[in-house]
C-alpha cells in the first residue's frame, strides 16, 4: 500500500505524542546507573534534564548534573526556584533517588537502617514532589515518575526497610494523584524488577541467583537500564495525558507470573 499524504500526516503526529522535546525534567538519583543513563538518554531525545545526586563517579557531559543531597530540603527548594526562573517550567520530577541496606539473616534488622532508607526512598520523595508540584501548578501540567520496584508488591527476605519504602511510595504516589489531578498533574508509578546495574552486581555475578531471578520472569532474563527507557518516555509525553495513579511495572512478567510449568 503506497503511503499517502493523510498516512504521512498521522505518522507525523503520532511522532509528536510521544515528543519530549524541550520538556524540563529533574532527575533524582542522577549518579547512579538508571539515573544517569535515563538523563542521558532523555537528554539526546531533546529534553532539558537537571540531574541531582549526592555524589557523582563521573559527572555527565551530556545532561546538566547538580550536587544534592535531597534529604536537605532548603538545598532542593533553592535549586528548584532557580530552574524555574531559568526555564519558566519544570514538567517531570523522576523520583529515582533511593538506597538498600540489607539486614543479616535471622537478626533484627538495624533501626539507623530502617530510618535512613526512609528518609531518602520514601520522605526526600514526598518532599520534592510537594516543591515542584508548586511550580507545576503555575503552568496547570506535570508529570511525576516514582520509581518504585516489583517489592512495593512482594516481600523479600532481610530489608523491611527497603520493601516498606518502595511500598509507601506507591501509595504516596497515588495519594498525590488523587489529590493533583484538578490541576493537570500527574503523578505515576514506573516499578523495575531486577535490572543489571552496579546494585544487583553483586547478586547477578552469582550463578544460582541469577537463574533464580531470571527464573521468575516470564522473559526468562534479567532487565537492563534501556528496558525502562520507553515506559518513562511514555510518562513524561502527552501521550501519557490520561494516565495518572498507576503502577507500570518493567519485571519481564514476574508480578503476574505464577506456578513453575512442572509442578
Amino acid at each position: 500500500m503506497p503511503i499517502n499524504n493523510e498516512m504521512i500526516t498521522m505518522l507525523q503526529k503520532n511522532s509528536e505524542l510521544f515528543s519530549i522535546q524541550d520538556k524540563v525534567i529533574i532527575i533524582t538519583g542522577a549518579g547512579g546507573d538508571i539515573g544517569s543513563f535515563l538523563g542521558t538518554e532523555l537528554t539526546k531525545l531533546a529534553a532539558k534534564v537537571y540531574g541531582l545526586d549526592i555524589n557523582f563517579n563521573k559527572k555527565s557531559k551530556i545532561f546538566k548534573t547538580i550536587h544534592c543531597d535531597i534529604t536537605n530540603q532548603k538545598k532542593f527548594y533553592k535549586i528548584c526556584k532557580k530552574i524555574f526562573d531559568h526555564e519558566g517550567k519544570i514538567d517531570v520530577l523522576i523520583n529515582n533517588a533511593g538506597i538498600t541496606l540489607s539486614g543479616e539473616k535471622n537478626m533484627l534488622y538495624r533501626e539507623e537502617n530502617w530510618q535512613k532508607t526512609l528518609d531518602i526512598n520514601l520522605t526526600a520523595a514526598f518532599s520534592c514532589s510537594q516543591e515542584v508540584i508548586k511550580y507545576m501548578i503555575k503552568n496547570k501540567s506535570g508529570s511525576i515518575i516514582n520509581i518504585t520496584s516489583i517489592n512495593a508488591e512482594l516481600a523479600f527476605p532481610n530489608n523491611p526497610a527497603y520493601v516498606a519504602s518502595k511500598g509507601a511510595l506507591k501509595m504516596l504516589g497515588k495519594s498525590l494523584a488523587r489529590d493533583w489531578g484538578k490541576f493537570g498533574i500527574r503523578v505515576n508509578n514506573l516499578g523495575p524488577g531486577y535490572i543489571k546495574t552496579k546494585m544487583t552486581l553483586k547478586s547477578y555475578n552469582i550463578i544460582k541467583k541469577r537463574k533464580s531471578r531470571e527464573g521468575q520472569t516470564m522473559l526468562a532474563r534479567w532487565g537492563v537500564p534501556l528496558d525502562l527507557l520507553g515506559p518513562c518516555i511514555f510518562l513524561c509525553s502527552n501521550a501519557s495525558r490520561y494516565v495518572t495513579g498507576q503502577d507500570i511495572y518493567v519485571d519481564g512478567g514476574w508480578t503476574a507470573n505464577g506456578l513453575p510449568d512442572e509442578i
